[in-house]
């Protein structure tokens, strides 16, 4: 299944993998997402969860913190009450992932990345690293200095955030209702702003 896209904007304000040339035939654009777009972060995040957690939580796990993070209650809580921006990324008519972040969280010079997904088929295209250094800037607008995301234990998506920079910090048990927890690294990526 395909997730079609709406136009970003003119080639000329486009934040592109190809360095903003708008010929080049393979680029992946940066959008911002709005309570409009929930449906289609739902879309993403019901595709890509089942395919990352599959060896790591139950199903049931899976679809009980998919409703609890990604209802259209949530996502629009997320968007319009808690500060939470989202991102998507998206490569000719296709969206491939997104990420969510929160600046200054809980009052510090961190930017927190929530959420960051990419559809199984698009991983190792560069859609991640666009996504992360999307995440940079957004910290750097705000005054941020320090980028930090969670990260469950056993996702080999750690190897990918310690080749992007992050660095292990700490480690965190979350409790989150019916029995189930997130057995996490939190990891950060300090840089000069």
């Amino acid at each position: 299944m395909t997730y079609k896209r709406r136009p970003i904007s003119p080639p000329s304000e486009r934040d592109t993998e190809s360095g903003g040339d708008p010929t080049t035939k393979s680029m992946i654009e940066i959008r911002e997402a709005f309570a409009g777009d929930v449906p289609l972060i739902q879309q993403i995040a019901y595709r890509t969860w089942p395919d990352t957690f599959k060896d790591i939580l139950t199903e049931q796990q899976i679809a009980y913190m998919l409703e609890m993070m990604y209802s259209t209650t949530s996502l629009t809580e997320q968007l319009t009450e808690r500060g939470h921006r989202f991102f998507l990324a998206g490569e000719g008519d296709v969206y491939l992932g997104f990420m969510g972040c929160e600046t200054g969280y809980q009052s510090t010079s961190k930017t927190k990345i929530h959420k960051i997904y990419i559809l199984p088929e698009a991983q190792g295209k560069g859609v991640g690293k666009k996504l992360i250094r999307k995440g940079v800037a957004v910290a750097r607008e705000a005054g941020d200095t320090v980028l930090s995301l969670n990260v469950n234990k056993y996702n080999p998506a750690i190897g990918f955030y310690e080749r992007t920079g992050f660095k292990k910090t700490a480690e965190e048990v979350i409790p989150i209702g019916n029995g189930y927890v997130m057995d996490d690294f939190v990891m950060d990526w300090a840089f000069e702003n």
